[in-house]
């Protein structure tokens, strides 16, 4: 098969695994895309999924791909604080969350880590979209902070929780207290309770 041909047929899917291949053409040569890796067409997201090298070159397709090569997930934690300006760190790795395993991979787009929670725990997110008219599940600024204190049990001091260095005035002027109880609730966690009053105290929220 002539790497054109592939191309054109795969190109608009920016992310694809092996099982898509093999639907358009069942007898498709698997050495193929180690020829195309290995001379800079493609790039291995993770074993079995790959993307086009030109897609290094435009905005927001590391996150898009943190979407699409485990799902279910969202982009969420410190990633997310990032986003939002909520945390002052500009953040290397894409965290997400997933109902599946614990994760982590390692590409040419970046580095990807995804935390477990439970099934029932999968909300919060919100679908933004890309120039090119896809989307991104990301979470919503209340869904990430609460996923991050449930899910590192070592904000559990009040200097833990400075050391976040959450932004004030976004704390005050545009975070949804309101709904960040609503999801808190959503967890039936009190650990997570004790957790956000916690931070309520220690930023005067």
């Amino acid at each position: 098969m002539y790497y054109l041909q592939f191309r054109k047929q795969m190109f608009d899917l920016a992310c694809f695994n092996i099982n898509q291949i093999y639907a358009w053409q069942p007898n498709f040569n698997r050495n193929n895309l180690a020829q195309w890796e290995k001379k800079g067409y493609l790039i291995q997201l993770r074993q079995g999924y790959f993307a086009f090298s030109e897609y290094k070159s435009t905005a927001d397709y590391a996150l898009y791909f943190a979407n699409r090569i485990y799902r279910p997930s969202y982009i969420s934690l410190h990633s997310a604080l990032s986003f939002y300006g909520m945390i002052p760190e500009a953040v290397v790795q894409i965290s997400s969350v997933t109902s599946l395993k614990t994760a982590y991979f390692v590409n040419d787009f970046g580095e990807y880590s995804y935390k477990t929670i439970k099934e029932d725990l999968m909300f919060g997110y919100d679908l933004k979209l890309m120039a090119d008219g896809r989307t991104l599940q990301f979470a919503t600024p209340e869904k990430a902070l609460l996923d991050l204190l449930y899910l590192y049990p070592f904000y559990n001091t009040e200097q833990e929780l400075l050391d976040l260095r959450l932004d004030e005035d976004y704390l005050h002027d545009d975070l949804n207290l309101d709904l960040l109880n609503d999801f808190c609730s959503k967890f039936r966690n009190k650990v997570l309770y004790q957790r956000l009053k916690m931070l309520y105290n220690t930023y005067d929220l």
